[in-house]
């Protein structure tokens, strides 16, 4: 017997793979796919599991550190990025970014300067506004925590080819896609 064949065998079959979940393929297409191009595709998806479980724990990890919620982390990566880029933000266009009422945004700059992650300071060319700035020592941790990570992400991407990266980014979209298609009730 094909020793790999073996290993699938004793291997504790994966919760991804259409001949477990879907036996009858009554729902996922193989048609044209054998065995090991099968295999394959469920090793796609099962790094693709991974990688969400270790994304999911790096966010964790980078909030709990710093005491924050998931939309504070986002308000903190959002002030970052456009204080990078030389741009002032304001308490709207925190709000903007984020998708939440004033009213939120309020709320959420209050705890993220009770935390001392943001300072407010008047707008330099609108007095009727402020200016929101992440404090060196958020930024400092953040670089860190959050900007390591990214760092060894973008890495791993910089050693596909470019053709290797065109193929992931179609992959990517595909998925990203797929959810158009589904109908709101499925029952």
């Amino acid at each position: 017997m094909d020793p790999e064949a073996l290993t699938r065998q004793d291997a504790e079959p994966s919760m991804l793979d259409p001949r477990i979940l879907d036996p009858d393929h009554e729902i996922v297409r193989i048609a044209g796919l054998d065995d090991p191009d099968i295999d394959q595709v469920v090793r796609v998806l099962e790094g693709l599991r991974r990688w969400r479980e270790t994304e999911r724990r790096m966010s964790e990890t980078s909030r709990r550190y710093m005491k924050l919620g998931e939309t504070d982390m986002r308000a903190l990566r959002f002030l970052i990025a456009m204080e990078n880029h030389g741009r002032v933000v304001t308490p709207g266009a925190i709000a903007e970014h984020l998708g939440i009422t004033t009213a939120s945004t309020t709320k959420l700059i209050d705890r993220l300067a009770a935390g001392d992650h943001v300072r407010r300071t008047p707008h330099a060319s609108d007095r009727r506004s402020l200016a929101i700035e992440v404090t060196p020592e958020t930024r400092r941790i953040a670089r860190e925590t959050v900007g390591r990570s990214h760092a060894r992400r973008f890495d791993a991407a910089a050693r596909l080819t470019a053709e290797e990266r065109e193929v992931v980014i179609r992959f990517l979209d595909d998925l990203a896609a797929s959810d158009q298609d589904r109908p709101d009730d499925p029952a």
